[in-house]
């Protein structure tokens, strides 16, 4: 790559994901811990942190990295499933459910086109997979309407640009909400609606052996759904929907009109034809319809 050109460069890894496997040494790196799972999940992101380190280090060797954003963050909270081998503590549980420990995720910006006031602090505001699009579409000068969609009248793209908060022009997100896909996130409340699995904690060290069964407790929100003010318990242990009804069906009510907000088109019934596709691609996703 000539470093005179501007560069997107986007990486999505599988390493630390489901199957936990990892080179043998990295494993080893980690023999002090006991649980298998654990101990293998540890060595995945441990490899990972090495990939994106040494991603650093090509873009610093090709003089690209003061002039470079570089963005990390997770889909989902860890998988505390049986065989998922993550702890999202202090947080309530994981990949899957609608809870902080499935929502709440690591990310972190870095690189020397980040302003150097910014560098080393936390920042809490709202920001969502959904907003780098938006936000890159910023840097980069590009109007990131999706005209094809707005012309087929599809809802528009929902990601908002969050370079003002992360440079620090702005002290405060643009986000305020965001729908869960069932639940809402407003302002500083959160309603879950359903029945939500995991509802349980883990401990500094999980998986252990002394739970081999994971989580298996479920809360029931039922229609009328669990109010959890996030802010001032971000553990998730109070429902105040018998305490604040009115914030409750305020609640449902703004989960509502993003549900209705939703693009879900019928996609069609599993086909095993795709996977037969899997199969001769050598276990890559390719078409497989006529």
């Amino acid at each position: 790559h000539n470093p005179a050109d501007p560069l997107f460069l986007y990486y999505a890894p599988h390493i630390a994901h489901e199957p936990l496997q990892v080179p043998e040494e990295y494993e080893k790196k980690f023999a002090f811990i006991d649980n298998k799972d654990r101990r293998i999940y540890h060595a995945m992101v441990n490899y990972l942190d090495g990939v994106v380190g040494e991603m650093v280090d090509l873009l610093k060797q090709k003089m690209m990295w003061n002039d470079t954003l570089l963005v990390v963050s997770s889909d989902n909270g860890g998988p505390i499933y049986v065989g998922g081998g993550a702890n999202n503590y202090p947080l309530k549980g994981g990949k899957m459910t609608n809870f902080q420990g499935g929502v709440r995720v690591n990310a972190f910006v870095s690189g020397g086109f980040l302003p150097e006031s910014r560098r080393g602090e936390v920042e809490d505001g709202y920001i969502t997979l959904s907003d780098w699009y938006t936000t890159f579409c910023a840097l980069a000068g590009v109007d990131p309407t999706d005209k094809k969609a707005a012309a087929a009248n599809l809802p528009a793209v929902d990601g908002m640009d969050m370079w003002p908060l992360i440079s620090g022009q702005s002290s405060a997100s643009p986000r305020t909400e965001f729908p869960l896909n069932p639940g809402l996130i407003s302002g500083d409340y959160k309603i879950l609606v359903g029945d939500i699995a995991q509802n349980g904690f883990t401990g500094p060290q999980y998986p252990n052996n002394t739970s081999p069964e994971g989580i298996t407790a479920g809360l029931e929100c039922g229609y009328a759904g669990c109010l959890f003010n996030i802010k001032e318990d971000p553990e998730e242990r109070h429902d105040l929907a018998a305490s604040m009804p009115d914030k409750l069906h305020e609640m449902r009510g703004r989960m509502e009109a993003w549900d209705n907000t939703l693009f879900l088109p019928n996609r069609g019934l599993p086909d095993e034809r795709a996977c037969e596709q899997v199969i001769k691609n050598g276990n890559f996703y390719g078409p497989w319809l006529d």
